[in-house]
């Protein structure tokens, strides 16, 4: 059966490819939403260039769903759906996403499914996020792209999350950002054929996020 992953340009959604694939589903397709307004990936604020980069890297097609900014949930269901009958179309039966544990949006997924042809799939789900963090720091190269400063310090954004990093986060603070503390960005990984070769741009705060930009 033909797959699609929900790719972020983060680390879940890169571990969630290397987890779907060990377990036999054939993932093909990336599918992104971009903010138009930016050329960015909705909510990580990753370039597209970069994100363009990543799916090269790890043998996907790249299925961009560009969004207006703002964008009210009738719009981005809207386009959503369109791009879903297109994967549909195409012969995908499956859709792996990267969630952990905030069992809302799983089930917020799984009821867009629904009807369509295409069964979701979520190969870290319950896993252990201060384990995964871990696997994730030793064997990654990932950026803090973007972060809630209400949640976590403007000084993590940029950094690479690594042992020392996850050693720093403060108490409460969920190793894989579950929670929405930080989102990130994967130069490296082991389902990438070459690393991505990015440089550390301006550090901005943009509606009431921080922001350590990555260009190619």
């Amino acid at each position: 059966m033909s797959a699609a992953i929900g790719w972020s340009s983060g680390k879940d959604a890169c571990m969630a490819l290397i987890r779907a694939r060990a377990e036999g589903h054939e993932v093909s397709v990336a599918l992104t939403t971009t903010n138009e307004a930016f050329d960015r990936v909705a909510m990580h604020g990753t370039c597209t260039a970069i994100l363009r980069a990543q799916a090269s890297a790890a043998g996907l097609e790249l299925l961009e769903v560009p969004l207006p900014w703002p964008c009210t949930n009738e719009v981005y269901e809207a386009r959503m759906g369109k791009a879903i009958k297109a994967l549909r179309a195409r012969g995908v039966s499956e859709m792996i996403f990267g969630d952990l544990f905030l069992e809302d949006v799983r089930d917020y997924r799984i009821a867009q499914l629904e009807g369509t042809g295409i069964a979701p799939v979520f190969p870290l789900w319950g896993s252990n996020t201060a384990a995964l963090a871990a696997e994730i720091a030793d064997t990654f190269d990932t950026r803090i792209v973007t972060l809630d400063p209400s949640k976590l310090p403007e000084h993590f954004a940029g950094r690479r999350l690594d042992a020392a990093l996850l050693a720093e986060l403060p108490e409460g603070v969920d190793p894989c950002g579950e929670n929405g503390e930080f989102h990130t960005c994967v130069l490296n990984a082991p389902c990438f054929s070459a690393p991505i070769p990015a440089r550390q741009g301006e550090t901005v705060t943009r509606d009431g996020f921080v922001y350590a930009d990555l260009t190619l």
